[in-house]
C-alpha cells in the first residue's frame, strides 16, 4: 500500500483577497516541491469529492451550513469574518476539503491506502459548529473524524494538531464526545487566545511560549500526547498538519525546523502502528512562508510514505 496524496484543482481557486497569506501559492509549492524531489512519483493521487451536507452536518450546525451556502458570492469577497472571506469559488474549495478528508479517510480505514495527506485549502481548524474563523469554513479534519465513527464504526479517534494555533474549532466540536481526544500544542498567548486553561483528559492542550523550539515542542509530545495517547489506545489517527510553527513562518514565533516535523511524523506514525494498524489521515492546515512550507510538508510527506 500506498500514501494517498488528495486535493482538488478548486483550491486554486479559492481567494480572499490579493494579499492574503492563506493563499493559492501554498498548494502550488507543495505540489512543485513534492515533483522536484520525485516524492510525487510514489504517491497515490485522487481528486477529492464535494463533501455532502450529511457529512458536515455531523460537525457543523445545519442553519451554519445553510448560512455558508446562501453568504457564498456570485462575484466579489464577503467577509465572513475579519481575517475569512469567501470568493466565488470559496464554496467548491470549502467543499472538496472537507470531502478530501472524508475520501483519505474511507481509502485508509478500506485499507487502500496506508495513510493520506490531504493538501487542501481553506484550512479548518478554527472552524466551530457554528462559526468560521481563522481562515476556516468548515472543519475538515473534524468532518473526517466524524465519519470514520458514523460510517466506520471507529469507536477512539485521536487528532494530533501541531500547527501553531490552538485548535479550538476542533475543541468545539468534539470536547464532549469521549470517543476523540485531540493533542494539540501551540504558541500561547496568541490567535485564537483559547485552550491554556482548558485541558482534560481527552483535550491534551499544552501552549508554548513565543520563541520554544524543537527542545520544549518534542517535549511536550513525549511528557503529554504520548501517555495520553497510549491510554486512549486509537483505531485511527487524524493530523491537523500546520506547519506555521516553523522559524521562517512570517505569523508566528514558534523556532521549529524541518527536522521536527519529520521527527513528530515518525512518533505519529508508531503510535499508529502499536494501536491503529498503522491507520493515518493527515490534512493541512496552516504554514505561510511558502519554501518553509513546502520543504516542511514534503519531509512530512516522505515519511509517512516511508520514501
Amino acid at each position: 500500500m500506498h500514501t494517498a496524496f488528495i486535493s482538488h484543482p478548486d483550491t486554486l481557486l479559492h481567494v480572499m483577497d490579493g494579499n492574503h497569506p492563506e493563499s493559492p501559492a501554498r498548494i502550488s509549492a507543495i505540489k512543485d516541491r513534492l515533483i522536484a524531489s520525485q516524492v510525487f512519483d510514489h504517491l497515490q493521487v485522487y481528486d477529492a469529492p464535494l463533501a455532502s451536507d450529511e457529512q458536515l452536518g455531523r460537525v457543523h450546525d445545519a442553519a451554519y451550513i445553510r448560512r455558508i451556502r446562501k453568504t457564498a458570492p456570485q462575484a466579489g469577497i464577503v467577509h465572513l469574518d475579519p481575517d475569512t472571506a469567501m470568493g466565488p469559488m470559496t464554496l467548491s474549495a470549502a467543499l472538496h476539503a472537507a470531502g478530501a478528508v472524508v475520501l483519505a479517510t474511507d481509502l485508509v480505514i478500506s485499507g487502500k491506502a496506508q495513510n493520506a495527506f490531504c493538501c487542501i485549502r481553506p484550512p479548518g481548524h478554527h472552524a466551530g459548529r457554528a462559526n468560521a474563523a481563522g481562515f476556516c469554513i468548515f472543519n475538515n479534519v473534524a468532518v473526517g473524524v466524524a465519519h470514520a465513527i458514523a460510517r466506520h464504526g471507529i469507536a477512539r479517534a485521536a487528532i494530533v494538531d501541531f500547527d501553531v494555533h490552538h485548535g479550538d474549532g476542533t475543541e468545539n466540536i468534539f470536547r464532549s464526545n469521549p470517543k476523540v481526544m485531540l493533542c494539540s500544542t501551540f504558541q500561547h498567548p496568541f490567535y485564537p487566545y483559547r485552550g491554556a486553561d482548558s485541558r482534560t483528559d481527552r483535550m491534551i492542550n499544552v501552549p508554548l511560549p513565543a520563541g520554544s523550539g524543537g527542545v520544549a515542542f518534542r517535549a511536550a509530545v513525549e511528557q503529554d500526547f504520548a501517555p495520553a495517547l497510549m491510554h486512549f489506545k486509537p483505531e485511527i489517527l487524524f493530523v491537523s498538519a500546520g506547519f506555521d510553527a516553523h522559524r521562517d513562518d512570517p505569523l508566528a514565533s514558534l523556532n521549529l525546523i524541518r527536522d521536527d516535523y519529520i521527527w513528530v511524523t515518525k512518533f505519529i506514525k508508531d503510535i499508529a502502528r502499536r494501536y491503529a494498524s498503522d491507520r493515518i489521515v493527515s490534512t493541512l492546515e496552516g504554514g505561510y512562508d511558502l519554501i518553509s512550507l513546502a520543504d516542511s510538508a514534503t519531509a512530512h510527506i516522505r515519511t509517512l510514505a516511508d520514501i
